[in-house]
C-alpha cells in the first residue's frame, strides 16, 4: 500500500492528468495541473553555463539566452584533476540556478571521450571513467548542494554526432560495464543524482529509452538510483515502451501526441495503470523538492561569477612544453601576441551548451605590459584561408620582438554538437602561421584554444605549448596569469593526444557504417590501448609540466597481501624541490601481473591534487577496495578479482610511472564453472577442485600399460619431453583423450564430468 501525500495526490489525479506530466509543456518547462495545484519544473541547459531561454527555445543554442556566465567547458574542468574545482563549479551554478528559478541543470556531460573526432568532446570529461565519474559526482555534489538538481548526460554510450538519433553503439557486455557505464556507476552510487538524462542512440540495437536493462535494472535496482529519467531532448522512439522501460519524462513537448498514446495503452491494458503511477510519483517528487527548496531573494551575481570562471580555468590550464625554461614570461621583454584569440578567444563550444556570456575577456585585455607588447591577428577563422597581409603582419611582429605568442586552436566549424570532426587537423592558415613565425623567432609559445586534441606538426619547431582548453569568458585573464608566473600551471590531460589519427584505437572502425557502431577496440580506449602497445603518443593521459619540480618517495603499502574484501592503504611522500609553490596531481595505477584474463597494461585507480610550498613534504593517501584489481566477468555477470600479484604504480602520467611496489590480491569469489567433454585439461587444472581431481584422475589413466609403453616409446624416440607433453595436454579437450590414451573409456570421462560438475 503507497501512501503519503504524494500518493494521496496521484489518487485524485486523472488518467489523463497523469499521462501529461509525462512529457512536457514546452521547452524548458514541465505541465503543470491547475486544478490540483501541481507546479511546473523548470529545467535549463547546462553543464557549463545557464542557458535560460525567455522567448523563442531550441536545444542547439540558435536563440539568445539570457546573460550568463559562461565557465570553463568539461573538457577544461576535467584537465583540473581537482574535485574541489568541479564542485565549485557546482556549487557557483546551483547559486545561479536558484536566482533564475531553475529545478534542474541539465549536466554534467560525461560520455566517454572514445574517439577525438567526437565533436562534443568539449563538453566530456575524460577518455577514463574514473576520472568522469569522480569530477561528474563532484559537480553533482555542488549542484544538488544548494538545492538544486542535476540530470548528467547522456545515458549511455553516446559517443558520436553522426548519426547520433539512430545509431546503434554494439558492444560486448564487459566493455559496457569497465568503460561506458563505470563512467556513470560511481557518481550514481555516490550522489544519488534527482534526475538522468538518457541519449539519442540504441545499445546493442534497442534505443536507450527503451531498455529496461540499462534504466531499470542496472541504474535503479543496481545503482540504487531514486529520481527521474528524462529523454534528451526529443529522443523518444516509442512512448509506451520507453514508460515500460522505466523512462519517465518526454523532453521537449510533444504536444500532447505521446500522452494520449499512454492513455490508449492503459486503457488498452497494454500497460498497467501501477507503472504509470510509479512515474508521475518518481516526477512529482522530484518537483515537489524542488520547489520546498527554492532560495526567495536569491540574486545572480554576474561579476563574482566571473572571477570563479577565471579560478576554476587557472586549476585546468596544461603546460605541455617549456624548452630552455620560456615560461613564465618575465614582465620587460618586447612580446607579440599574433592570432585572432589573442583578442576574441574562442572559449565555448557550438550547440545546447552555448551560453549568452555578459562579458569575455582576452588575453591582450589583461595584459598589464602593454608598453613592451605588439598584437597582429595575423589569420581570420571565418574560414580556412591565409591572408597574406595578415600573415606579413604576423611575421613583422615575430621579428621585432623578444618573443612571440601565438593565440591559435579550433574554430567553432571544426568542433560543435551535431557533427564529428574529420580529422585532428588545425587549420591549415594556423599551422602555416606558426611555421613561419618560427622560422624567424626563436622564442615561439603557442596557446591552444580547443576542445578536443589536435595534431601539432610545428611542435618540435616552438619553445613552449599552453594547453587552454576551452577555457570560459574568463579565458584570458587565467591565461596571462600563467604565463607570466602568477599562477603555476597544475592541469593534467584527462585524454591522450596522439601524434595522428591513425593510432586511434578505434580508427579503422569510428562512426559505424549506416546505423551500426562497432565498439571492436572493447576495454582498450585511450591510454589503455596506447601504454599496452608501449606505442608513442603526443602527450599521454594525465600529462602536465609545472614551474617547479616534485619529488616522489616513500612508497609504501600497509599489507604486501590482502584478501579481495580488504581495503589496501597505500601512501606516497611527494616533496616540492623547485623554487616556486605549485600543484601536483598524484596519479595511483594498478598493473596486473601475470593472470589469464586480458586486461590493460595499466588503468587509474586513483588520483589526488596537493599543493606544495618550496622545500615542503606531504604524504598522500589513498584506499584500495576491490573494485581496483577487478575486471568485468560476463560469464558469471559480475565483477572478479583474478588471484595474483598487482603491482601498484605511481607515475607522472600514464606512461611515466616513478615508484611500484607489488601486492598479492586473493580472490573470495569463485566462478561458477560447467564442465563438458569440450574443458581442456588445463581448464580443469586451474580450478583448485578440478586439480586435484584430475591430477588423480590422470595418474590412473597413465598408469595403464597400453599408455605407459606409449609414453615410453615417445621418451626413447626423442618424439616428446615433458615440457612438450604438458603443452599438448594443457590444451587438450577431455574428449580427445580417447583418441590419445589407450585404455580409457568415454564413461569414465563422463563419470569425471559429473563429479567436477557437482557443487
Amino acid at each position: 500500500m503507497k501512501t503519503g501525500k504524494l500518493w494521496e495526490l496521484i489518487k485524485e489525479m486523472t488518467l489523463e492528468e497523469k499521462a501529461s506530466l509525462c512529457s512536457g509543456a514546452d521547452f524548458w518547462r514541465t505541465k503543470s495541473v491547475g486544478r490540483l495545484g501541481i507546479p511546473a519544473l523548470a529545467v535549463s541547459d547546462g553543464p557549463h553555463g545557464l542557458r535560460k531561454q525567455e522567448n523563442a527555445a531550441d536545444h542547439l543554442g540558435m536563440n539568445e539566452s539570457i546573460k550568463a556566465v559562461c565557465f570553463p567547458a568539461g573538457c577544461a574542468v576535467a584537465a583540473s584533476f581537482s574535485r574541489d574545482t568541479a564542485r565549485l563549479l557546482g556549487e557557483t551554478l546551483g547559486k545561479e540556478c536558484q536566482a533564475e528559478a531553475i529545478g534542474v541543470v541539465l549536466g554534467p556531460a560525461m560520455n566517454i571521450k572514445r574517439s577525438p573526432l567526437c565533436g562534443r568532446n568539449f563538453e566530456y570529461y575524460s577518455e577514463d571513467p574514473y576520472v568522469s565519474s569522480e569530477m561528474a559526482a563532484a559537480y553533482v555534489e555542488g549542484v544538488q548542494g544548494q538545492n538544486v538538481g542535476t540530470s548528467p548526460k547522456h545515458f549511455m554510450a553516446n559517443n558520436q554526432e553522426y548519426r547520433r538519433m539512430t545509431s546503434s553503439s554494439v558492444m560486448d557486455e564487459r566493455t559496457m560495464r569497465e568503460i561506458y557505464l563505470a563512467s556513470f556507476e560511481g557518481m550514481v552510487k555516490k550522489t544519488k543524482p534527482w534526475t538522468i538524462m538518457n541519449s539519442y542512440n540504441r545499445i546493442n540495437g534497442t534505443y536507450l529509452c527503451e531498455s529496461r536493462e540499462m534504466l531499470t535494472d542496472i541504474l535503479r535496482d543496481e545503482w540504487g538510483f531514486d529520481g527521474f529519467v528524462v529523454t534528451d531532448w526529443g529522443a523518444m522512439n516509442d512512448r509506451v515502451s520507453a514508460l515500460k522501460a522505466g523512462c519517465d519524462l518526454e523532453m521537449p513537448s510533444s504536444g500532447g501526441i505521446t500522452d494520449a498514446e499512454i492513455v490508449e495503452a492503459v486503457k488498452a491494458g497494454s500497460i498497467s495503470e501501477e507503472v504509470l503511477d510509479e512515474t508521475v510519483y518518481r516526477i512529482l517528487r522530484i518537483t515537489y523538492r524542488c520547489m520546498a527548496n527554492r532560495k526567495e531573494g536569491a540574486v545572480l551575481d554576474l561579476e563574482a561569477d566571473h572571477e570563479v570562471a577565471r579560478r576554476i580555468e587557472e586549476e585546468s590550464i596544461v603546460l605541455l612544453k617549456n624548452e630552455d625554461g620560456i615560461l613564465p614570461l618575465k614582465k620587460g621583454k618586447k612580446t607579440a601576441f599574433i592570432g585572432k584569440y589573442a583578442k576574441n578567444p574562442r572559449y565555448q563550444g557550438g550547440g545546447s551548451s552555448h551560453i549568452n556570456s555578459f562579458r569575455v575577456e582576452s588575453a591582450w585585455e589583461m595584459a598589464e605590459d602593454k608598453e613592451n607588447m605588439i598584437y597582429a591577428q595575423g589569420y581570420d577563422d571565418a574560414e580556412d584561408v591565409t591572408d597574406e597581409e595578415l600573415l606579413k603582419e604576423a611575421v613583422k611582429a615575430a621579428q621585432d620582438a623578444e618573443v612571440a605568442v601565438i593565440f591559435a586552436g579550433l574554430p567553432d566549424s571544426f568542433e560543435s554538437e551535431g557533427y564529428d570532426r574529420k580529422h585532428l587537423r588545425m587549420p591549415d592558415c594556423q599551422n602555416r602561421l606558426i611555421k613561419e613565425v618560427a622560422a624567424v623567432q626563436p622564442n615561439v609559445i603557442v596557446v591552444l584554444h580547443n576542445g578536443a586534441p589536435v595534431e601539432m606538426p610545428w611542435i618540435n619547431k616552438v619553445k613552449a605549448v599552453l594547453e587552454v582548453y576551452l577555457g570560459g569568458q574568463a579565458v584570458g585573464g587565467a591565461t596571462v596569469d600563467i604565463l607570466y608566473g602568477k599562477t603555476n600551471p597544475s592541469g593534467r590531460l584527462p585524454e591522450t593526444f596522439p601524434i595522428r589519427l591513425e593510432d586511434t584505437p578505434c580508427y579503422l572502425y569510428y562512426g559505424g557504417e549506416n546505423d551500426v557502431s562497432e565498439y571492436r577496440e572493447g576495454i582498450f580506449v585511450g591510454y589503455r590501448y596506447y601504454t599496452s602497445k608501449n606505442m608513442k603518443t603526443l602527450f599521454p593521459f594525465g600529462y602536465g609540466l609545472s614551474y617547479t619540480s616534485f619529488r616522489y618517495s616513500g612508497l609504501n603499502l600497509e599489507k604486501k597481501a590482502v584478501k579481495e574484501s580488504e581495503i589496501l592503504n597505500v601512501s606516497v611522500e611527494v616533496t616540492n624541490t623547485g623554487m616556486a609553490a605549485g600543484k601536483e596531481v598524484v596519479q595511483l595505477y594498478v598493473s596486473p601481473k601475470g593472470g589469464k584474463v586480458i586486461r590493460p597494461v595499466r588503468e587509474l585507480r586513483a588520483f589526488d591534487k596537493i599543493e606544495l610550498m618550496p622545500g615542503e613534504k606531504k604524504t598522500v593517501r589513498f584506499a584500495l577496495d576491490s573494485r581496483a584489481f577487478s575486471y568485468w566477468n560476463s560469464k558469471n555477470h559480475d565483477w572478479h578479482v583474478e588471484t595474483g600479484d598487482y603491482e601498484i604504480q605511481v607515475g607522472k602520467n600514464a606512461s611515466e610511472m616513478l615508484l611500484a611496489e607489488i601486492v598479492h590480491v586473493e580472490s573470495e569469489k569463485e566462478i561458477p564453472r560447467e564442465y563438458t567433454l569440450n574443458s581442456t585439461v588445463g581448464d580443469i587444472l586451474s580450478d583448485p577442485k578440478g586439480k586435484a581431481v584430475m591430477e588423480q584422475a590422470m595418474g590412473g589413466m597413465m598408469s595403464s600399460p597400453e599408455a605407459a609403453q606409449m609414453a615410453e616409446q615417445a621418451a626413447a624416440g626423442g618424439v616428446m619431453n615433458t615440457e612438450m607433453l604438458a603443452a599438448m595436454m594443457e590444451g587438450m579437450p577431455l574428449r580427445q583423450i580417447l583418441s590419445f590414451i589407450p585404455g580409457v573409456k568415454k564413461e569414465d570421462l563422463l563419470g569425471l564430468i559429473t563429479f567436477l560438475n557437482e557443487k
